[in-house]
């Protein structure tokens, strides 16, 4: 309970009518002293802060907490403070840990992302990250451009050189076509895609050298430096970072259900696809494992290159488990025409649909149960279009957060939550938040639209459960100790 008003909420909570009804009387007193002190507002918030922790006892976050919209890290301050929760990384969070972990590719990802979205005040604010040396770099290269659009551009010049060194230091990575600087016509600024040539809508490259266009000018490299100190030296940024290290994984299995963000890659045919790495092909849930313990050590066991490279390849590798797609980030920067904007996605978002994919991949994580599920994230359910987020006759469901208010259009809605308790699943779709006002006056946001997915025939108990399962393991032991120490196997002060 809060300790604040712990001792009220007791009071309160062993409430019990009696002869003279002294008790009532002592109760309504200590709720007038609560209004008479102005403390009603704090009280009503603390008190639906131990409703909600006691309605739910496990809460999973299946990814992408960060670049969703502002005040991530107040988000990640509020998880801290929860009592029980997993994080399955999104893409977006992988990206904030390469960058804190110290890689260029992922830091340049981060502050284009930022500068973009009009979100700076979380890395100079919340973060002390300052931007004011690339921001002065990219006004003098860029003095006719508003200043955050010189920035973007700054920044983006020096993620295509920054990425395409990645790339080719890993040809594992199979990204060769990603690497288009170097395609470029200087002398009338179009590049061929493909065999057709597009023209590109930006002309000025001042700090690209023709013969070198993938080397960063000594005052972008003195930049990246600077960023790459500063990320590394943001202790609440580290902290942050630390939780989702200690809380998060790349996937979860709990109570016989999958948990993870992206996609567990496929091929054309429906098979587990992957990344052949060091003579190695990692596929299925041991690529999510060497993916993760990857991911652990780039950032706590020392910063080697290949380790920060892998980081930034799950933020937008081709065969990433948490992207999913074939990022075009170089075309819808510099060329109009549209038709080269569309990012194929992994063949997974085709399969995923069918049961027998679905059973496939459970299986592969040892879940064979009739009644497990797969619960994934990352792409947005297209509500307001007729899009459901429940696939494949109910073994897998999509549930994309799509709090954010950039997404709002797109979904239709304000995203989903998924319950899952005794009785079975249910889904709660959201509707956007507009103010405390609308809130409070029409009920919105307050009541949320309910989806009823599965229905257990009998009541899941305790014991059905990962921690009855556990605590059932304790009891055996616990009766097998006593009986030792009843028959004489050991004697008290042994055990």
């Amino acid at each position: 309970m809060p300790e604040e008003f712990a001792y009220i909420i007791d009071e309160l909570l062993h409430v019990q009518k009696d002869e003279d009804d002294n008790q009532v009387i002592y109760h309504r007193e200590i709720l007038t002293t609560i209004i008479e002190l102005d403390n009603a507002d704090e009280f009503i918030v603390a008190l639906a802060d131990l409703i909600k922790r006691m309605a739910v006892d496990r809460l999973h976050i299946v990814g992408d907490i960060f670049d969703r919209g502002a005040c991530a890290d107040q988000i990640l301050d509020l998880l801290m403070k929860y009592h029980s929760l997993d994080i399955e990384w999104g893409n977006h969070d992988i990206l904030w840990m390469g960058a804190a972990a110290g890689s260029k590719a992922c830091i340049a990802n981060v502050v284009r992302n930022n500068l973009k979205y009009n979100n700076t005040e979380i890395l100079e604010n919340s973060y002390g990250i300052s931007l004011r040396r690339l921001t002065l770099y990219a006004e003098k290269l860029y003095p006719d451009t508003e200043p955050m659009q010189a920035a973007v551009k700054a920044i983006t010049v020096m993620l295509f050189k920054l990425e395409g060194e990645v790339i080719a230091r890993h040809p594992e990575y199979e990204m060769d076509d990603r690497r288009l600087l170097h395609r470029i016509h200087w002398d009338n600024h179009t590049i061929e895609l493909e065999g057709k040539t597009y023209e590109l809508k930006e002309t000025e490259f001042p700090t690209i050298d023709p013969e070198h266009v993938y080397c960063l000018s000594k005052e972008e490299e003195e930049i990246m430096d600077e960023l790459c100190m500063a990320f590394a030296n943001s202790s609440r940024l580290n902290e942050h970072i630390r939780f989702l290290y200690k809380k998060g994984g790349m996937y979860k299995t709990f109570n016989g259900n999958l948990l993870y963000h992206g996609c567990i890659p496929l091929d054309s045919e429906g098979n587990f696809e992957g990344i052949c790495i060091d003579g190695r092909m990692y596929k299925g849930r041991a690529y999510l494992e060497y993916a993760d313990k990857t991911s652990r050590r780039a950032y706590l066991s020392g910063r080697r290159q290949n380790d920060l490279d892998f980081m930034w390849y799950l933020w937008c590798g081709r065969k990433s488990p948490l992207c999913g797609r074939n990022i075009k980030t170089f075309e819808r920067s510099y060329i109009a025409d549209q038709s080269v904007w569309h990012e194929q996605s992994d063949p997974y978002y085709k399969f995923y649909q069918t049961e027998k994919t679905c059973n496939m991949i459970l299986r592969e994580f040892g879940l064979y149960s009739s009644f497990s599920h797969i619960i994934n994230g990352h792409t947005p359910v297209r509500t307001g279009e007729g899009e459901m987020p429940v696939r494949a006759n109910g073994k897998l469901m999509v549930i994309d957060g799509g709090f954010c208010r950039s997404y709002h259009k797109t979904t239709g809605i304000a995203g989903y939550t998924l319950i899952y308790n005794s009785h079975g699943i249910r889904i709660k779709a959201h509707q956007p938040f507009e103010s405390v006002y609308t809130a409070l006056l029409e009920n919105k946001d307050i009541e949320s639209e309910s989806e009823l997915v599965e229905t257990e025939k009998e009541r899941l108990m305790v014991k059905h459960t990962d921690n009855g399962k556990k605590i059932l393991e304790d009891i055996e032991g616990l009766k097998k100790l006593l009986e030792a120490y009843r028959d004489g196997t050991i004697e008290q002060g042994n055990i």
